[in-house]
This record gives C-alpha cells, sequence and structure tokens, in this order.
C-alpha cells in the first residue's frame, strides 16, 4: 500500500509548519515535524510511505499534479492552515482527479478546528479529517479502510453525511513514538535567521497547562496536559538524527520545540545530565516562559551547550498579559532577562501587538519594553485570532474581526495582514506598530555592530547575512505597499 504524506504548495515561501502559518519576515524554512512522525508511524507498520515536502524542494502545483499521476497513491495525507484552506482543498481535488481511486485524509489545525465546513467546502475531495494530535489516527484509518465507524478523532463522510466519532485520547506515552521521517528530508533545506544552520526540531514533550487565549497548538492539537518523555529517549534521538545529519553539529544546533522545555525542571535538567553523561558536544536552543527556568536550571542549561531561549513576552502592558490568560508578569519578565545575563545565554523574545486591550500608547509601552530588555533577537506579529482558540471567538463575538474569509488571512503575497481592529485602533495602525517595532531594534547603530562582529564562525556570519537580507527584502515590500497606496489617494 502506497501513502503520500505531504506539505503541499501554496504561495513561495509560505510556512505552514509553524504556529503562525505565512511567509515570515524572515523567509522562516520549517521542517513539517507533525507531518514526519506520521509517516515513521506508517513506516513502522510496514506500509510504503513516504513524505514530500513541495516548499522545501520548492515545487508547486504542476510538479504536484505530475507526482500523484505518475505514483498513483492508495492514500493522501494533506496538511491544513487556515490561510491556505482553499488551496489545500484544491490540492485534494487534483488527487482526486489524477488519481480517483486514492483517498484523501486531511490533518492540522484548520482542518481539525472546522471539520464539517472543511469537508463541505471540499466537496467529495476530502475523504476523512483527522482531527488533533493524529500521529495514530492516521496509521488507523489506513489500516482500517473503510470499515473506520469506530476510529475515534475522525470526521467523515459516510453515504452522503457527515459523520463524526467520539474523539481521540491524546498520546499518553510518547517514547513509543518513532523518531520523525528526517531520513526521508534535506534537513540541510530548512532555515531560520534566528536559529544557527542547519537547525533540527526535537521534542521533549507535547502539551501545555497554560491558557494564553491566542495560542493554537495546545487549544487545537495536542492540549493542555503536559505530557513528557523520559530524558534518555530524547538524548538517544539526537544521537540518531547527529547520524543522518552530522552538519548538526558542525555550525548548526538543535531546537526544543516543547510548547516551554523549562517547565519542569526534572525532565529539563535530566536531559541536559544525559547530554553531559554522554560528553555529546552539542549545541540547543529551547522555547521557555518567563515564570520558569531558574538560575539553576540556566546555568546547567547553557553548560549542556544550549545557546538561547525563545520567550514569548508577548506584551510589555501587565492589563494585556491578564486580558490573554498569559498567567506572568511584566516584572517577572526583567527578572528573567536578568537571570539569562547571569547565565550567559541569548534570548529570543516574541511580542504580539493588536492582543485585546491594545492602543497606540500600549503598542508604543510594548516597543520599548522591548527595545530595553537586552534581547539578542526579537519579532513583532500582528494578532492573529486563529478558529479554534478563545482569541477566535472573542473577537467574532465582539465584531472585531473584519472578515471570515480564509482568503483574507494572508495579503496576496502571502504576509501576514491585519484582520481585526478595536474602537480607537485600526488593524492598518497594528501593522504600522509592528514594522515600527522591528526597525526600532533592528537598526540601532549598536546592534548592526554587534551584528557585523560578533559571529561563532564564518558560516554563522553567512546564516546572519542571509536573514537580514530576507528581512530587508520585507521591509521594501512594505515600502513599495504603502507608496502605491499613497498614490492611489491622490
Amino acid at each position: 500500500m502506497k501513502v503520500f504524506v505531504i506539505n503541499e504548495p501554496f504561495v513561495k515561501d509560505f510556512c505552514r509548519t509553524q504556529r503562525w502559518a505565512a511567509k515570515t519576515r524572515g523567509r522562516v524554512l520549517r521542517a513539517p515535524d507533525w507531518l514526519a512522525y506520521a509517516t515513521a508511524v506508517l513506516e513502522r507498520e510496514g506500509l510504503d510511505a513516504r513524505i514530500y515536502d513541495f516548499p522545501a524542494r520548492d515545487w508547486g502545483v504542476k510538479e504536484y499534479e505530475d507526482l500523484i499521476g505518475l505514483e498513483q497513491p492508495d492514500f493522501i495525507v494533506l496538511d491544513s492552515t487556515t490561510p491556505s484552506i482553499f488551496s489545500d482543498i484544491d490540492c485534494a481535488a487534483i488527487a482526486k482527479r489524477k488519481a480517483p481511486h486514492t483517498k484523501i485524509i486531511m490533518v492540522g489545525p484548520h482542518a481539525s478546528s472546522t471539520p464539517e465546513e472543511t469537508l463541505r467546502n471540499g466537496a467529495g475531495a476530502i475523504d476523512v479529517i483527522a482531527v488533533g494530535e493524529y500521529d495514530y489516527t492516521v496509521r488507523d484509518v489506513i489500516l482500517s479502510y473503510p470499515n473506520i465507524k469506530d476510529i475515534p478523532g475522525i470526521v467523515w463522510w459516510n453515504e452522503g453525511n457527515i459523520e463524526k466519532t467520539t474523539p481521540r485520547a491524546l498520546i499518553s506515552d510518547l517514547d513509543e513514538l518513532p523518531y520523525p521521517a528526517w531520513h526521508q528530508l534535506d534537513l540541510l533545506k530548512y532555515f531560520d535567521g534566528t536559529k544557527l544552520h542547519p537547525y533540527v526540531d526535537i521534542f521533549s514533550g507535547r502539551g501545555c497547562p497554560h491558557k494564553c487565549t491566542f495560542c493554537l497548538w495546545p487549544q487545537v492539537m495536542h492540549g493542555h496536559k503536559l505530557r513528557l518523555r523520559k530524558p534518555e529517549n530524547v538524548v538517544d534521538e539526537m544521537e540518531w538524527v547527529i547520524r543522518i545529519c552530522p552538519e548538526v553539529v558542525k555550525g548548526g544546533e538543535f531546537f526544543f520545540e516543547d510548547d516551554t522545555f523549562t517547565l519542569h525542571k526534572p525532565t529539563a535538567l535530566g536531559i541536559c545530565e544525559e547530554i553531559l553523561r554522554r560528553g555529546m558536544n552539542v549545541t540547543f536552543s529551547v522555547n521557555a516562559r518567563v515564570d520558569t527556568a531558574d538560575l539553576e536550571m540556566m546555568k546547567l542549561l547553557k553548560k549542556a551547550g544550549c545557546r538561547e531561549l525563545l520567550v514569548g513576552f508577548e506584551s510589555g502592558d501587565q492589563t494585556i498579559l491578564n486580558n490573554i490568560e498569559k498567567r506572568a508578569t511584566v516584572d517577572q519578565a526583567r527578572e528573567f532577562m536578568a537571570r539569562t545575563k547571569q547565565a550567559g545565554l541569548d534570548v529570543h523574545g516574541t511580542f504580539v501587538l493588536g492582543l485585546p486591550g491594545e492602543t497606540r500608547e500600549t503598542m508604543r509601552k510594548t516597543i520599548d519594553f522591548a527595545t530595553g530588555l537586552g534581547l539578542h533577537t526579537l519579532q513583532f506579529s500582528a494578532a492573529m485570532p486563529f478558529p479554534g482558540t478563545a482569541y477566535f471567538d472573542y473577537t467574532q463575538q465582539k465584531g472585531y474581526l473584519h472578515t471570515t474569509d480564509w482568503n483574507k488571512w494572508l495579503d496576496p503575497q502571502g504576509e501576514q495582514t491585519g484582520i481585526i481592529s478595536y474602537p480607537g485602533l485600526t488593524r492598518e495602525e497594528v501593522q504600522s506598530g509592528v514594522d515600527e517595532g522591528l526597525k526600532k531594534f533592528y537598526f540601532r547603530p549598536m546592534y548592526l555592530i554587534k551584528f557585523a562582529l560578533f559571529n561563532r564562525h564564518w558560516k554563522d556570519f553567512t546564516r546572519k547575512i542571509r536573514g537580514f537580507r530576507h528581512f530587508g527584502g520585507y521591509l521594501f515590500d512594505e515600502m513599495k505597499k504603502s507608496s502605491a497606496i499613497f498614490a492611489s489617494r491622490q
């Protein structure tokens, strides 16, 4: 049985595998980690499962049509995001035309949060939607098809009717999962200007107990229950990755994509201790929160090879942090940064403008806060209320959401675009605040000097130049769009 697991084409440079699916300002291309897990599960069952990452191959719709027509797979697994959903549905329809016997399973956050709507819009092109965490759901559907009525976690067409089974329980023992099917992908293709190159994602756990109203993955895909792997299993995987991609220890790094790697201290310390016990010379970065990671943990992280902490500060205004149920304070953020300086760790900060309660004054406050924290790098984003989140429900109920036409979730170039406005604050002002914050941080003379002079090695410098070139291209495109808008109003 032939199964294709596909990260399908959309607009150029679109990154569907991140939490905020869009063409990023730094033109990030992230590996399809969740699809790679599902592929590995299918491989373990003895199936001929192949993962195709079209963006990484720089393939478009024509290559997609040719592949399906030539190979005639029995099953195709397609990913879905809100901005790309109509294109994703088109890919399902193309597959049905090119290989009419093929069964289409759709996964991912948009299909999971709007399964009935997605099936109806697919008009028969999508056979089954695997809702939420899909590693085992996809396997069970393929092995049991067409007798799938008792498989938990699916929505599907049943003789002209949409049927829904009971929700699937989250995977309790993550150590049972095989390692992602990285051996099928060229890991050197993936790039993020804030990370060393190449970087490889790794997970020590899934789920997040915090309830940030805008955060997509815990609310739609992996739940709020924290599930952890054994440190030995995690470090075994790191050694396996090094064997198939030795470049990751020759200037690259691992990135722990857990919602918060530092949340469970025994696991975080256990992984560091295991790395040190084995004498591994690795570099890695992790996601963290300002209310986790005491100085003891930070020092051990540094000793084990940690380079950078990625932290969602979100806002410099406490009222906004309370509004989104961040469960963290501005004072904790400052104290956290002081500890990172003591431990010698870099910090990449993420900030979101346009969250509930935002005003011009609070945006300015956040920009000043962000540029004064002593961060290594940062990113600003305009708030996006994705379906399935409490933030989406809030903006819809209040009438702040401009559209539920998913085609308008990005601008025509695939960049993020404003889709919400508040009384007294327009979406254009929010977008302008994002650009202002980025320019204020990255165009400081001292920052530019440090950027040019302080590098780990020549490869690190070329990585920075590539990222900065992408960012400069984004700003140039924004200036052209602004000029065109100004000219049209004259």
